[in-house]
């Protein structure tokens, strides 16, 4: 077995502390940009000779969706990215692959990228994608202000830590999603029961069934340009103040 595989590298005692900050923070049930910008504060920290890490999530589409950056340097950096359409980061995400670049100055891919990003106090990068499930969800990537700051065993710890990080954000998705789902149904029913105690208002007060007090209230919405769950939330106050 090569020097250079995987185990050999003392990787797991690199990043013990790393997976342990993520595990806790699953524990705390966050939102997704909060778990982002835990993650690109550890990619920082990880890498040696780092001066600015991010973490971007794309969707199928290609599209940014959300991102979060250690710095003004760094978002520049990948700003410089989104409004090109090309660069490192963007093709770790397409092609599922780390993309490493040792010199910006002598880099031939992305050309206008490493043009415009040669203004700034970047010598050399690494992007790796986020991948879950066999779904690329984006990338995390880092920056150096040095030429050579990374190389194959950078690209194995930052490939370790993506898959942790790609884990995290993907739960901090679905626990985000499920929550906006409840608050769906939770207003849901808030607006159901407030019309249903506004149309039992209208059927004692104007004498009428159900659906013409239904049909009282929809009229009612209407005509003064409010939703139905307003005017339905107006007509009990309006009850309950009386009763003061």
């Amino acid at each position: 077995m090569s020097a250079d595989t995987p185990s050999n590298l003392p990787l797991a005692d690199e990043l013990t502390a790393v997976f342990a900050r993520m595990s806790g923070f699953l524990l705390s049930q966050e939102t997704v940009d909060t778990a982002l910008r835990l993650v690109t504060s550890l990619a920082q920290s990880t890498l040696a000779g780092t001066v600015g890490a991010g973490v971007t999530l794309i969707d199928e589409q290609g599209r940014k969706t959300s991102a979060a950056a250690s710095d003004a340097l760094t978002e520049r950096a990948d700003d410089l990215q989104y409004e090109l359409d090309e660069g490192p980061c963007l093709t770790a995400w397409e092609r599922s692959t780390v993309v490493r670049i040792d010199d910006v100055a002598s880099e031939q891919r992305w050309p206008r990228w490493t043009r415009a990003v040669q203004s700034l106090p970047v010598r050399s990068t690494l992007s790796t994608p986020l991948v879950v499930g066999g779904r690329t969800l984006g990338a995390v990537k880092v920056y150096g202000d040095q030429v050579d700051a990374y190389d194959v065993h950078a690209e194995q710890v930052l490939t370790m830590f993506a898959a942790q990080a790609g884990i995290l954000i993907a739960n901090m998705q679905t626990l985000e999603s499920a929550r906006q789902l409840t608050d769906q149904l939770k207003e849901a029913l808030e607006t159901r029961d407030v019309i249903a105690t506004a149309k039992g208002i209208v059927m004692a007060t104007e004498k009428v069934d159900g659906d013409a007090a239904f049909a009282w209230l929809v009229a009612l919405s209407q005509r003064e340009g409010k939703k139905l769950r307003e005017v339905a939330e107006v007509t009990v106050q309006t009850v309950t103040w009386r009763k003061r």
